[in-house]
């Protein structure tokens, strides 16, 4: 049983919150401090994405996605009303437009059933109708419990957890090493070293960088691709129920352009995925030579590049042109054929690279004798998040990492 009177989690998005809440719980009086360097909570990928509450649909049977996918739904509907958080469980539909991605959806329905997602079934074209008149399709996988959630106000609710157990948050404290010693661990931040039992590191698109300064492991790397939404005019809000996306292309390393409903009744299209040439900017070209730099410095994204030239042909016209953007869309909504939109504040995906250039599709975590360090935790980790702190503070407290 790991014995420890303090623990320190760097990163105030979702996952460095329900990691912190997770030690709180289980370590009543132990001191729980969590570090970031933004000036408030959720302000990268947490505070950049769909919204989405993913069922589990696509994950391989038994591993650790498909695992923690499903019992990080059940700890965050249980949370939900208890915190008065933005929740909607609006369902969503899996679309193939013709015999090849039929054939694909039925592997996926198998995939999802084998998950034990609750309801899944496949419908033709009249069962499209019955669910979303908007929509089209030859067969659809329906998830009748894939929601939608405001994952910045759960980030909150969990950090207030925290603090209400006597925790504190630090915010504008930049970590820029993790140095072990002995039975301890010291922080060091721009504001000031301190001291811990143990360190768990919620750094997302600086996993990398602070696991390499602090004696870890400097593979896997971290690549930055962003994903662009647009959120359609107003007259569309209510053009769908739920969610509609494509079926899963195994020719290209992300999903395609896909009909996001929000919390707030919006309706978004998106997203693309494109190499980003910065971590952390969000808006215009967003370069950050340094960022830049490292991506084309590594081997491995250069393998990466050759092997995926289609898929980025194809992004590449989705990000110069909103218009072939939209018309994607409207292979599965016609109606939105000639729709207004607005571009919206892009997200960034902290997508872990190994060496040879493949993506990194499960969660990865390493663990130091004091210091574990996420390494990748890619969608569904959001959705996944109570279950990876969880399954984080299982490990510590079994042993994991520690001589």
């Amino acid at each position: 049983m790991l014995q420890a009177k303090s623990f320190a989690v760097i990163g105030a998005g979702i996952i460095g919150a329900a990691v912190a809440r997770e030690l709180s719980r289980r370590y009543p009086g132990a001191q729980i401090t969590i570090l970031d360097k933004e000036t408030k909570v959720a302000a990268h990928q947490t505070g950049h994405n769909s919204g989405v509450v993913h069922a589990g649909l696509y994950y391989e049977p038994g591993g650790l996605k498909a695992r923690l996918c499903r019992r990080g739904v059940e700890l965050i509907t249980g949370i939900v009303a208890e915190k008065n958080i933005p929740y909607e469980r609006c369902g969503k539909l899996v679309v193939a437009l013709d015999p090849a991605e039929e054939s694909r959806l039925h592997a996926i329905f198998e995939r999802a059933q084998d998950n034990e997602v609750p309801g899944v079934e496949l419908l033709g074209p009249e069962g499209i109708k019955s669910l979303e008149p908007n929509a089209v399709g030859k067969l659809a996988l329906n998830s009748p419990s894939t929601a939608i959630i405001d994952y910045s106000a759960l980030t909150l609710a969990l950090i207030d957890d925290v603090v209400q157990a006597g925790g504190e948050l630090r915010l504008g404290c930049t970590v820029q090493r993790i140095q072990e010693l002995g039975s301890t661990v010291i922080v060091h931040t721009s504001t000031g070293a301190i001291q811990a039992d143990h360190v768990v590191v919620c750094a997302g698109v600086q996993s990398d960088r602070l696991a390499r300064s602090s004696g870890a492991d400097a593979q896997p790397s971290v690549v930055p691709f962003f994903g662009q939404y647009f959120q359609l005019e107003e007259g569309y809000r209510s053009i769908l129920n739920g969610l509609v996306y494509p079926v899963p292309d195994p020719k290209y390393p992300f999903l395609g352009v896909h009909l996001t409903k929000r919390v707030d009744g919006q309706m978004m299209v998106g997203p693309n995925a494109f190499l980003s040439l910065s971590r952390e900017n969000y808006r215009g070209l967003g370069l950050n030579p340094r960022d830049l730099g490292e991506v084309l410095a590594n081997p491995g994204f250069w393998k990466f590049a050759a092997k995926n030239a289609p898929a980025a042909l194809r992004e590449v016209r989705s990000v110069a042109s909103k218009q072939f953007f939209l018309k994607q869309a409207a292979a599965y909504v016609p109606s939105l054929e000639g729709a207004k939109a607005t571009r919206l504040t892009r997200g960034i995906r902290a997508q872990a690279m190994d060496r040879s250039g493949g993506l990194l599709d499960d969660f990865a975590i390493d663990y130091r004798p004091r210091t574990t360090h996420i390494r990748n935790a890619p969608s569904p980790g959001a959705t996944s998040s109570m279950a990876i702190a969880e399954y984080i503070v299982d490990a510590l407290a079994s042993g994991a990492g520690r001589n």
